[in-house]
């Protein structure tokens, strides 16, 4: 197999926009988009890494180990984006070749429901791997009294905004511990403002939806103080029985300054494709991924890289894999043949 031009670490940009790449005529080039999200979260930088990873255009020189990397005559590149709903969107119209999307909003959008509720159904969406997860945080004032989800009754939580998939997570979330909207005063605040509003003491808790630290949470913990509740238990073990793209998840003690760790639920970052695409190309996209020379670049190019396993490769997929993808992890021993 062929080798790309990965020589050691190679910077973000250059994986996002294929300029590590030898000259090479246009028509001996596969293009492969990976659509991410905003070049501030974590989505983008992981897809800079992964296009990285795959890139092997004609010309291309050896790795620094001479061993196999990369797709051949695959330049990879990395889109930012406003995230997993317009990615579904883009792999949908064809202005991207994949995409990274969220658990829930990849099932929600391949069955109709959720958000996509009363949307034709986007059934050609297709999973290539599982890459990180995204831990649902609620978090609350410290010294506030509320210990658990149950302890919300009366209270002013703010659980994210209208149309957005971590409003449909929290409603799932509450609905396994017997509470809905009624048994407390819902606001419904976008990212921007939850932050703001927590520390004026307009609210009292907020759903989040991210991987740890987030940003903002770090935030919080430092200059107002912070707890997180636990979603765990029979409850939570029902919940994600009976949603496949829920999976149980741990935020660590210290993830935030002087915060005690819990047991929650994640979604999962997972990274889509399109039926459309021919599985030998997404056979070879999988294998390269999973190659030694890739786990080198995700191991040192960002903290996110370091948990994205094959072991875990299949773990809160609920959509069907493409059948390139599937051929490989056949080939590993993860799916029964």
């Amino acid at each position: 197999m062929p080798t790309s031009p990965i020589l050691g670490r190679r910077s973000l940009l250059a994986g996002a926009l294929g300029l590590a790449a030898m000259p090479a005529r246009a028509e001996d080039v596969t293009y492969f988009r990976i659509a991410t999200g905003g070049t501030v979260g974590t989505y983008f930088p992981i897809g800079g890494l992964i296009a990285s990873a795959l890139s092997n255009p004609p010309g291309s020189r050896l790795c620094d180990d001479g061993g196999s990397c990369g797709v051949p005559g695959l330049l990879a590149t990395s889109m930012a984006t406003s995230g997993s709903v317009a990615n579904v969107a883009a792999i949908v119209s064809g202005s991207a070749e994949s995409g990274f999307v969220q658990s829930d909003i990849a099932y929600w959008a391949y069955t109709a429901t959720g958000i996509y509720e009363g949307r034709p159904k986007v059934d050609s969406l297709r999973a290539i791997a599982n890459l990180f997860p995204e831990s649902v945080h609620l978090v609350v004032r410290k010294g506030s009294g509320i210990r658990t989800i149950r302890d919300l009754r009366g209270k002013r939580v703010s659980l994210d905004e209208q149309g957005s998939g971590t409003l449909v997570d929290a409603r799932l979330i509450l609905a396994a511990y017997g509470l809905g909207e009624k048994d407390f005063k819902a606001q419904y605040l976008p990212v921007q403002r939850v932050a703001d509003s927590f520390k004026d003491g307009s609210i009292d808790a907020f759903f989040n939806v991210s991987g740890w630290p987030q940003s903002s949470i770090v935030d919080l913990a430092v200059t107002v103080g912070i707890d997180l509740v636990a979603i765990d238990g029979p409850e939570a073990a029902r919940l994600t029985k009976q949603y496949s793209f829920f999976s149980a998840d741990v935020i660590p003690d210290e993830a935030y300054k002087n915060v005690s760790g819990v047991r929650t639920v994640s979604v999962h970052a997972l990274w889509l494709t399109s039926a459309r695409q021919p599985a030998p190309l997404i056979y070879q996209v999988t294998a390269a991924l999973w190659n030694a020379n890739t786990r080198k670049l995700l191991d040192s190019g960002h903290v996110k890289g370091q948990v994205i396993r094959l072991q875990s490769a299949l773990t809160g997929v609920g959509i069907p894999l493409h059948d390139g993808a599937e051929k490989f992890y056949k080939e590993q021993g993860l799916i029964r043949k």
